[in-house]
């Protein structure tokens, strides 16, 4: 009888363990998918105040959708003492999972308001001052200070090995035109404008890195060439074909006879009338002027790197003379000045 007895104990006891395993599995099963991320991919602007409690913290989670189980959390928090929960404003989402989002928060890895500043390119530092101006909320005049701060410049040129000399040329507008990538940058809200000019010329040795850069003419006057084939054409065949016809007509020593030298030179936007002083104006940009031969002091706008890869290798053609249709964007070529002039009667 005793021994029936026994029996029935240790039964009861295994059963009794065994039940109490499953249900240890299976809470440790529940605590560690508690843990896991939801499926939302989505951000959320998450702010933990200053001075509440680690349980008001996590229910504010839980309220945002951002964690599965207020409990599993809390324990997560019970096993790690040493994580503390700063205030701050926070950008999370729920795919992160509970470990991520606890460790950004005890990191006090808060959000940080940007701005988004997007360059077009064919657009010059005078598009760039109206475009940082507006958006950092400083003014012009102050971004234009920093543009023509030969100390400033000076430091730059000693930093980023494709700057050189060439552009403290006091004929220049802005030794930087033609050197700040068009691009799309983020930058934090209280950045000055150093820093996003500085931010800018990475980016602009990053895409020079990327290329080959074999030829005759230095890089200044590539990126001279390359900002007048930005802004005679558009299409990649008509640039290299503008590319040719520049080297041609300097190989010739003609001068350039471009007009979109002339807008940069008088400060006048494409499309503006051009009068004839502004054409025979004695500018160092105005290759309109047939006594100024060669490029321009420097580059008109901030080119792409298709016109530069344009210039760097140019059609295998041998044409002297183009005509650039503003509106259409359509360039025709001519080989002689009586076809060229031909092409603007029927054109323009």
């Amino acid at each position: 009888m005793k021994r029936t007895r026994l029996k029935k104990g240790v039964l009861v006891f295994l059963i009794g363990l065994l039940l109490l395993v499953v249900l240890l599995i299976s809470t440790m099963g529940f605590y560690f998918w508690s843990l896991k991320g939801l499926a939302d991919h989505k951000s959320v602007t998450f702010t933990v105040q200053e001075g509440v409690s680690k349980i008001d913290i996590v229910e504010d989670l839980k309220s945002a959708g951002l964690i599965k189980s207020k409990m599993a959390t809390l324990a997560y928090l019970a096993l790690n003492k040493d994580l503390t929960l700063q205030a701050g404003v926070y950008t999370l989402s729920a795919d992160m999972g509970v470990k991520k989002i606890i460790n950004k928060i005890n990191k006090g890895d808060v959000k940080l308001d940007t701005v988004t500043l997007t360059f077009v390119e064919g657009k010059n530092i005078n598009d760039y001052i109206d475009l940082i101006s507006e958006k950092l909320e400083v003014s012009k005049s102050d971004v234009k200070a920093v543009l023509e701060d030969k100390e400033f410049i000076k430091k730059l040129i000693e930093k980023y090995d494709f700057l050189t000399d060439a552009i403290l040329n006091d004929n220049i507008y802005y030794a930087l035109e033609g050197y700040l990538f068009p691009d799309t940058y983020e930058v934090l809200e209280n950045a000055s404008v150093e820093e996003v000019i500085m931010l800018i010329l990475e980016n602009t040795k990053n895409k020079l890195a990327s290329i080959e850069i074999n030829s005759d003419y230095n890089l200044h006057e590539i990126l001279t060439m390359a900002s007048i084939a930005e802004l005679e054409a558009v299409k990649e065949i008509d640039r290299k074909t503008v590319a040719q016809v520049i080297y041609k007509r300097l190989n010739l020593g003609m001068n350039l006879g471009m007009d979109v030298t002339t807008y940069y030179a008088v400060k006048k936007t494409l499309g503006e009338e051009l009068t004839m002083n502004d054409l025979n104006s004695l500018n160092p940009y105005n290759t309109r002027n047939i006594n100024i031969t060669g490029l321009p002091v420097g580059p008109i706008c901030n080119p792409s790197l298709e016109s530069i890869k344009a210039v760097l290798n140019p059609s295998d053609t041998d044409y002297i003379y183009f005509y650039a249709n503003i509106e259409t964007h359509e360039v025709f070529f001519a080989n002689t000045y009586e076809e060229f002039i031909d092409i603007q009667r029927k054109v323009g």
